[in-house]
């Protein structure tokens, strides 16, 4: 087993909430601060299955990173981990019909020492706020932020479109599966956050940047972003996990 000997102090917390018009919460999350492995999954499919997506992408890969070995360099222990992940849970849906073409987004934070790498397939985010602005690091696999990519649909025609839950990558549906890999250089203080799209749907980038900004304890700060997707609507399941990069 190997533990991350940072040199930066992280911190984290995390909610996850089944909104206000979902009968059941398919999102899932994990997160071990020693192993500087962070995840949130939001799961799909008919009856249960997204709920054992999500579920079984989580612990698959809690497990994976979390016994990596002390000399594989944490991206390709990250895209090894993933290609397991993907094989486990599209086996799992072949064997039991009840769970054909369940599936599941993935957004994960994997920090080692003072660099860090956030990975995602699929439509949930992750972001950093640094020196009070917000920026995006992950971007969307879905196919109305594709179309906005290539100028086909501006971002007010997305918010509009019906198939806007339409995405174009998941872990678990395909034999195969590619995530977008971002490195980045933490700097102390930076916040990020991993979110399914229950929680991007319902608030602004500007209002997440602003709530982000508040001197809050972490699990408050969760809450509260939970609290304001609710009063939005909550139309969807609700996952947030914050990473604070200590000084």
């Amino acid at each position: 087993m190997r533990l991350s000997s940072t040199a930066v102090h992280y911190s984290a917390a995390a909610c996850t909430d089944r909104g206000r018009k979902r009968l059941s919460n398919e999102d899932a999350f994990g997160f071990s601060v020693d192993h500087g492995v962070f995840l949130v999954c939001d799961g799909m499919g008919g009856a249960a299955a997204g709920e054992v997506a999500s579920a079984q992408a989580v612990d698959e890969l809690m497990r994976l990173l979390k016994d990596r070995a002390e000399s594989a360099p944490l991206p390709e222990a990250a895209e090894q981990a993933v290609t397991a992940a993907n094989e486990a849970i599209f086996t799992h849906a072949e064997q039991n019909p009840r769970l054909s073409g369940m599936g599941t987004t993935l957004v994960a934070l994997l920090t080692d020492a003072d660099r860090a790498w956030m990975l995602n397939i699929g439509d949930s985010r992750g972001y950093r706020l640094r020196g009070g602005k917000l920026e995006q690091i992950t971007v969307d696999h879905s196919l109305v932020d594709e179309q906005v990519r290539s100028g086909r649909m501006n971002p007010a025609e997305a918010q509009r479109s019906p198939l806007r839950n339409v995405i174009t990558r998941a872990l678990g549906t395909q034999p195969t599966v590619t995530a977008d890999v971002f490195p980045l250089e933490i700097a102390p203080g930076d916040l990020f956050l991993l979110c399914s799209d229950g929680l991007t749907r319902e608030l602004s980038d500007e209002l997440l940047e602003s709530m982000l900004g508040l001197d809050l304890p972490l699990d408050e700060l969760c809450g509260r972003l939970i609290g304001a997707a609710n009063k939005a609507g909550g139309h969807d399941n609700i996952t947030c996990l914050l990473i604070r990069a200590g000084d």
